[in-house]
């Protein structure tokens, strides 16, 4: 006897790379928590790459990275807030690589990702936080109400977007330290002396290493912002007590951001116009009181709007050393006949000079 199965051959043995892919996306999708509907699609989404003639042929390492491609391939269709740096930590792989291979994923499968939404980051990631329960270790002044925390930090990553803090970047630091700011700032007096290695241990959550520098970029942001509000200006404010005032800084923040940084246009009219005035003008309105402004005055350090890589950039631009014949040029030296009918072309040209040489 011959069983249905056995005639259809429904029960064909699958390849060992393919059991081995099916199991690693398995893997992942339990890892990640997805719902059973990612998962099943995930693995028909490898199946139809492996099948296909572009993978065919492709290194082990790829192969092996078709899995998690096509897990964060399944996650961006349902809008699920899955990065890239994620599946590069669980694959042990390099983003570069990880990038190749999904691209190929998507061109040859035809697959359409939407771009991932940063507000879904933002609540996904805070869903992972421990701060909204009373625990045992977890103090009472930490714990945090989830959809206040969660306004107020959605609110900071709107500020770091604009002031370029977030293009080209992780989005996991930025919104560590989003978040650490806005916990702060919802109770400061109790959680200003907390540092964000603490924080990050009490939320249950990993620290990632550039979170301490999106965290110092965001502090000088609100420094900057501070400096425009009239009744904060009275207080030395630093990287600490500016947390304070976290919700007049984000309640006027389109006003703050233009009078902090785009005034390059004004402040080049004014340069202009007081250039045209006399010394002695100026000298007077110093002494009725005025404030000019210089290295005191937190308007005179104002500039415009940059990207952190053109502010501190990581590599300077070297020019090389000239060499003595080099630098003995001036520009000014004469230029030999030789030099000039050398640029000569033709014969009509050059009997015209020797004309015109002869007249000399």
């Amino acid at each position: 006897e011959v069983a249905y199965s056995q005639s259809t051959g429904q029960k064909e043995q699958l390849s060992r790379c393919v059991l081995r892919g099916i199991r690693r996306v398995q893997d992942l999708c339990k890892v990640l928590r997805l719902p059973s509907v990612f998962e099943g699609t995930a693995v028909s989404y490898l199946q139809r790459a492996l099948q296909h003639p572009s993978f065919r042929l492709v290194s082990v390492e790829k192969k092996e990275l078709l899995g998690g491609c096509c897990v964060l391939a399944t996650c961006r269709q349902h809008n699920w807030p899955l990065t890239m740096g994620t599946i590069c930590s669980l694959l042990y792989a390099k983003q570069e690589l990880v990038a190749s291979v999904l691209l190929s994923v998507q061109k040859e499968l035809g697959i359409s990702m939407p771009a991932l939404g940063l507000a879904d980051l933002v609540k996904t990631h805070l869903n992972g936080f421990q701060l909204f329960r009373h625990a045992e270790d977890i103090p009472a002044p930490f714990v945090e109400d989830e959809e206040k925390l969660l306004a107020r930090t959605m609110q900071v990553v709107e500020l770091a977007s604009e002031t370029w803090l977030v293009t080209g970047r992780h989005p996991v630091p930025v919104v560590t330290a989003a978040a650490f700011l806005a916990w702060q700032s919802l109770q400061p007096a109790a959680r200003l002396a907390c540092t964000l290695a603490r924080f990050c241990k009490v939320a249950g959550i990993d620290l990632p290493p550039p979170a301490h520098l999106r965290l110092k970029e965001l502090h000088e942001i609100l420094l900057r912002m501070a400096s425009q509000l009239a009744w904060l200006r009275v207080f030395k404010l630093d990287k600490k007590t500016v947390v304070k005032h976290i919700g007049d800084l984000l309640q006027h923040r389109i006003f703050l951001l233009k009078n902090a940084f785009c005034v390059e246009d004004v402040e080049e009219q004014q340069g202009a116009a007081q250039g045209e005035a006399s010394p002695a003008a100026a000298g007077a309105a110093q002494e009725e009181g005025q404030p000019s402004k210089g290295k005191g005055d937190p308007e005179g350090s104002r500039g415009p709007l940059l990207p952190p890589c053109l502010l501190r950039p990581r590599k300077r631009l070297r020019t090389a050393a000239l060499s003595a014949s080099e630098a003995a040029i001036t520009g000014d030296e004469p230029i030999s006949d030789s030099e000039i009918e050398q640029y000569l072309r033709g014969p009509e040209e050059v009997r015209a000079f020797r004309r015109a040489k002869a007249w000399q």
